[in-house]
């Protein structure tokens, strides 16, 4: 029997380069820029969150994809403190 190789979806491409389009972004940014987009998406998170729970967003997964490009920067801030 033949193993069938699972196809990505168009979704799933698309995911894929938003978020290396994100790191590739973010690869040129010194540790104050870094610093500074956290902040700033960070209180960009918390008036999403804010938001939602006073009526639903029509997106909601905005908020995690919010949640998950903070700790992105958050990973690449800590890899240039090492180095």
């Amino acid at each position: 029997m033949k193993k069938r190789i699972s196809t990505l979806s168009y979704y799933q491409i698309k995911t894929m380069s938003r978020i290396i389009d994100f790191q590739k972004s973010i690869l040129g940014l010194n540790e104050n820029d870094l610093n500074a987009r956290i902040k700033e998406d960070e209180l960009r998170l918390k008036k999403l969150e804010f938001a939602h729970t006073l009526s639903p967003l029509e997106n909601p997964m905005s908020i995690r994809n919010l949640r998950r490009e903070v700790a992105r920067l958050k990973t690449e801030l800590k890899k240039k403190q090492t180095v």
